[in-house]
């Protein structure tokens, strides 16, 4: 019988104070959420470049990972693109782990523990997320009847991340805090609005003029930012919907704002840094020079604007809502929300839709742009009988532009963008596009290698033959080493691993 793990037990004590009701329900999605989160683990455990792996080998339908130390690892063989629950128990030297966190603590590797406290929370939140579910119809029904609000889409993320072990680990939250917060719990936010004298802050772009008075300005803080980071109460409040990355909301009938929070979700921080807060209304106005290009087949949401105390745990930043680009009768849906729907299980929708994703991302790599249009940041405008017709990309603090395409195809770049989204470097750029659009979006709508193969060549077949393409065609495909990244503590950003490559199979 599996004893809970010390996060497992700790949120069913929370959750008996504070929402009994749903405690036999989080009980038994449990397995579930171990086998969620164990898949992703091995996934990493068997294609990303961990220092501490000596060989990775396998025969039929089981992969063997040996240990620097002569330990072996078993488990099923892993297909890199699999969305689905399929690992139930790792073997460490013939002793079988179905709990990820304690696999990882008896690993016994540099960081591990940490890392192992992680995988914890992230499946004592997973099954909660999936225990406050009402039944929801919306992945069977016809499309006229799908969500209306551009909040209630997003809210239908329940799992996260498709491919993070950490999916959805949320440390420094507490039971109640999630019930409150998380956007697939469906609550309504009041956030907070602090009031910061108007020269103690730096504002790009034109600031909602009913968030000023004189000399102030108001901040809209995150309840969990004011009790937990700035330690401070705010009286005043606008009610809003959290969106699938928790901390940015939709206000209804208006804009969206994210807000600091600084506390880690899956790999990061989630603060607001003071030079994106600066770069913010340059980097908006060169994003829309980009939508001529795709001959409207991409649009780019506008930042409004945004302001910081000169603080990365006090900021916010406007922009618009991407349903303003839909028509009526058109629904503009994250692609993270496809899965599960019944597009995401049509071939030939796939297929459109793949192909209309890499004509508009490979088309601004050649021009000298590297989205990161992962399913969260891509959204996608569907015709009233769901046929994908445009897309939406937002935020746009870690896109890659090249200097050298940009100006080859004479395009200004405007002096104040920030120089660490700055690269000539061929191979950054393409990891930047292909490991979230491919490896990302695309592949976490089809669930599994052979419907992406599918769906790839039908959509790369009538597409220019670019170096690009040939190399997305014929190399392995970069994707972010998301493992390895939390068990680099003294390592800082990305790093990559290279998987096979869905069209051909080869990696390296």
């Amino acid at each position: 019988m599996h004893r809970p793990s010390t996060a497992e037990a700790e949120l069913a004590a929370e959750l008996a104070v504070v929402r009994p009701s749903l405690g036999p329900r989080y009980t038994a999605a449990l397995p579930g959420a171990r086998a969620a989160v164990l898949t992703r683990l091995w996934r990493a455990l068997v294609h990303e470049p961990l220092p501490w792996i000596a060989h990775r080998g396998g025969s039929g339908g089981e992969s063997l990972l040996r240990l620097r130390d002569g330990r072996r690892l078993h488990g099923p063989r892993a297909d890199p693109y699999a969305t689905a629950a399929y690992v139930t128990d790792v073997r460490l030297d013939g002793v079988a782990y179905e709990d990820p966190s304690r696999l990882m603590t008896d690993l016994s590797v540099p960081h591990g523990v940490g890392f192992a406290a992680e995988l914890g929370h992230s499946v004592a939140s997973l099954a909660l997320s999936r225990a406050g579910q009402r039944p929801d119809p919306a992945s069977s029904q016809d499309p006229g009847e799908w969500p209306v609000h551009d909040w209630e889409w997003e809210q239908r993320v329940v799992d996260g991340h498709p491919y993070h072990p950490s999916c959805r680990s949320r440390p420094g939250f507490s039971a109640a805090e999630q019930l409150a917060y998380g956007p697939e719990h469906r609550p309504s936010v009041r956030l907070g609005l602090l009031p910061v004298p108007s020269d103690e802050c730096l504002v790009s772009g034109e600031w909602p003029r009913e968030l000023r008075d004189g000399t102030r300005l108001f901040l809209p803080v995150h309840p969990w930012q004011a009790a937990h980071v700035l330690k401070l109460s705010c009286d005043q409040g606008i009610a809003a919907h959290p969106l699938m990355s928790l901390r940015t909301l939709a206000l209804p009938g208006g804009p969206h704002v994210k807000t600091a929070l600084s506390t880690r979700l899956t790999s990061s921080v989630r603060d607001i840094s003071v030079g994106s807060v600066a770069a913010s209304a340059a980097l908006s106005a060169f994003a829309e020079t980009l939508t001529p290009h795709t001959d409207g087949l991409l649009h780019m949401t506008r930042t409004l604007g945004a302001a910081t105390a000169h603080s990365p745990d006090l900021a916010a930043v406007f922009r618009e809502s991407p349903r303003v680009f839909g028509a009526p009768g058109e629904h503009v849906v994250p692609v993270a929300a496809l899965a599960g729907t019944e597009l995401a299980h049509s071939a030939a929708w796939l297929a459109q839709f793949a192909r209309l994703a890499l004509t508009v991302g490979l088309r601004l790599l050649e021009l000298g742009v590297a989205l990161e249009a992962h399913g969260q940041n891509l959204l996608v405008v569907l015709s009233a009988s769901g046929a994908p017709l445009r897309l939406v990309y937002r935020d746009l603090a870690d896109i890659r532009v090249s200097p050298a395409r940009l100006s080859r195809h004479s395009i200004a770049l405007p002096d104040e963008l920030p120089e660490r989204i700055r690269t000539d470097d061929v191979n950054a750029l393409r990891r930047k596009l292909f490991g979230s659009l491919v490896a990302g979006a695309l592949a976490g709508t089809a669930g599994s290698r052979p419907i992406l193969r599918a769906a790839l060549e039908t959509a790369v077949r009538d597409l220019p033959r670019s170096p690009d393409l040939v190399a997305l065609c014929e190399e392995p495909l970069p994707v972010k080493a998301l493992t390895l990244m939390r068990l680099s503590a003294e390592a800082s950003g990305d790093q990559w691993s290279r998987l096979p490559n869905p069209l051909t199979g080869d990696a390296s």
